[in-house]
């Protein structure tokens, strides 16, 4: 059986949230920009090579910070989209979560000291998007649920 779904004005909130992700990825490539021009790592070079570039490592955690947070963005988006469904107020503060702790996670490795990443937004980030990913799973378990009611 078809289910239409009515999106709620909190809806927005979700919303509002993935918009804030979007800037602080642009922020974050921007960053890596300037730490391209400043430890001279140019382009299409991903990665600076530490027997080539005395400044590789610092460059690396600049780059490795902003990897990571494009590599998690995928399942954030999809389960911040798909829990704020039900719970759109809880998913927005999960997503606001999420985002700062990749703030912290990104400083914290682009300090240079990749350990840094763990201190705040480490551990912070997956309790955001482990508690996104059960309530988008008890938003599709009541979808199998709902005829039986």
């Amino acid at each position: 059986m078809a289910v239409s779904i009515e999106l709620t004005k909190e809806y927005g909130y979700v919303v509002q949230v993935l918009v804030a992700y979007a800037f602080l990825n642009f922020w974050m490539s921007f960053q890596v920009g300037m730490a391209r021009r400043k430890y001279k790592v140019f382009y299409p070079t991903m990665y600076a090579i530490e027997s080539q570039n005395k400044d590789a490592k610092l460059f690396n955690c600049v780059q490795r910070g902003h990897q990571n947070s494009l590599e998690m963005m995928p399942l954030f988006l999809v389960m911040l989209l798909i829990a704020g469904l039900q719970y759109p107020i809880l998913a927005a503060g999960l997503g606001a979560l999420y985002t700062v702790a990749r703030f912290f996670y990104f400083t914290g490795y682009a300090s240079g000291v990749a350990d840094n990443r763990l201190k705040i937004g480490g551990w912070l980030n997956f309790v955001a998007v482990f508690a996104l990913m059960n309530c988008a799973s008890k938003f599709g378990f009541d979808l199998l649920m709902r005829d039986r009611e």
